[in-house]
């Protein structure tokens, strides 16, 4: 608080510690540390195009600007593309960033950029995801908070696991090991709308019982487990460890009613589900605020296909007929679970402590192809942030008159994870995070946004 602030408001009355308090509580409340409880990231798998969303060149050549139109949103001055009207109506929450950029144009070096915060050891190719990869965002906030106490996991990712040509790095706990690899999950799939093309591991984690057992004889099968473990501790390998513990969390999911609730989307009114949208990103966006409701600090929701299928199927990987497959097929349901997800957290009271922010691998480029597609582009690109502190109906940073660089206040991966680290109350300057030989590595190396 500057003095001047102090002298107009007649404080002069107060005792030193109440100052103290009222500046803290100022200076809190000015940059959002740690008012994030949770954290729900939508991840657009295949590079959404931020020319045909969140940053529209209407002035631009029409190769560059595309069939789609600008609409105003509920900020005066900010405007978004026509097939996101939710965004538009809710825009008062958001906080688009248009100047993120990297130099990784694939989609399994993107997509680990931005889901790690760290670079690629391969920019522009694949590599096989292993223990030695960084963790993924909800891992790392897990390590750094620490476990829910009831049983549930420190992170999630729904629905599916990303794939393209084999499994996407940075999706799992990386050299933090499998004891916190986010739990994969899919809503009950009856009555859904789902992608077309999709992940070989698409499965969904069971929480119905097998048939004829019971909690008690689940817990006697509990019981006979851990009885072996014992008898055999020295037998056993230090590496079954982390396996160990995630049958263990399994079992504890198995028998807890407040997890079978949490994962209950029979428990919403129909009216709430069908506004998320009865479709897999819908009902997956849906299942993310509920655990996060019942404890899970970050959930991860891919908003698209798990597999790209050679740029075939339900994803933003759009090289082909882009316009028809955003406007029919990719951003109508994207759009009505982001803002379907906005709107309920405003209306329980939890937007304020539940950050929400879209990340993807990258843009698209510019100049659209032969295809009437656009490629892969890295060097400019937009994401949003809601909830959690982030003052909304605002924008950061801009790109160029063609979309092709950023422009003003060009920020990239590490900048968007110290944002979300910082909402957390997790300090990105100082935190740290030990691999696999126990050594102490910074958990970022970007800057928090000033979004807050």
């Amino acid at each position: 608080m500057q003095r001047r602030d102090f002298l107009k408001l007649g404080l002069g009355g107060l005792t030193l510690p109440q100052v103290l308090a009222l500046r803290a509580g100022a200076n809190e409340g000015a940059h959002g540390f740690g008012r994030a409880k949770n954290c729900i990231v939508l991840f657009c798998w295949g590079g959404i195009s931020h020319l045909d969303t969140f940053d529209l060149k209407p002035n631009a050549p029409s190769n560059i600007r595309g069939t789609f139109n600008e609409i105003p949103t509920t900020v005066p001055g900010i405007r978004v593309g026509e097939h996101l009207p939710g965004f538009a109506r809710t825009m008062k929450h958001w906080a688009v960033v248009r100047s993120a950029h990297h130099n990784a144009p694939s989609h399994r070096s993107g997509a680990y950029w931005n889901l790690t915060g760290h670079q690629p050891q391969n920019l522009t190719g694949n590599w096989t995801a292993t223990r030695a990869d960084w963790p993924s965002i909800g891992s790392m906030i897990w390590d750094a908070k620490g476990a829910p106490a009831n049983h549930l996991p420190g992170a999630v990712a729904l629905p599916y696991t990303l794939y393209d040509g084999g499994v996407a790095n940075g999706q799992d706990a990386g050299f933090l090991g499998m004891a916190k690899d986010p739990a994969v999950f899919r809503p009950p799939s009856e009555g859904l709308k789902f992608y077309e093309g999709k992940s070989p591991t698409s499965g969904r984690i069971n929480l119905d019982l097998p048939e004829g057992v019971n909690r008690q004889r689940m817990n006697g099968r509990r019981g006979l487990i851990n009885g072996f473990s014992q008898t055999k501790r020295t037998a056993l390998a230090q590496e079954t460890a982390p396996m160990s513990r995630t049958h263990e969390q399994a079992m504890d999911m198995l028998l807890n009613p407040s997890v079978h609730e949490a994962f209950d989307l029979e428990k919403e009114p129909r009216a709430v589900r069908e506004k998320y949208g009865m479709h897999i990103c819908g009902q997956s966006t849906l299942t993310a605020r509920r655990l996060t409701e019942a404890g899970v600090p970050v959930a991860t929701v891919y908003c698209a296909a798990g597999d790209l299928n050679g740029s075939k199927g339900s994803h933003f990987d759009t090289h082909a007929n882009n316009f028809n497959r955003l406007k029919n097929d990719m951003l109508p349901p994207f759009d009505q679970a982001a803002s379907a997800l906005v709107e309920d957290l405003h209306a329980r009271g939890r937007l304020d402590d539940t950050l929400v922010v879209m990340l993807t691998d990258f843009g698209r480029t510019p100049k659209i192809n032969g295809a009437a597609g656009r490629d892969h582009f890295p060097g400019a690109y937009s994401v949003v942030f809601a909830g959690g502190g982030i003052q909304g109906g605002q924008v950061y940073g801009a790109s160029n008159a063609t979309g092709y660089e950023p422009a003003e206040q060009a920020c990239g991966p590490p900048d968007l994870h110290a944002t979300i680290f910082h909402a957390m109350g997790i300090d990105p300057s100082t935190t740290m995070i030990h691999d696999r030989d126990n050594r102490p590595l910074p958990i970022c190396d970007g800057k928090p946004l000033p979004l807050f």
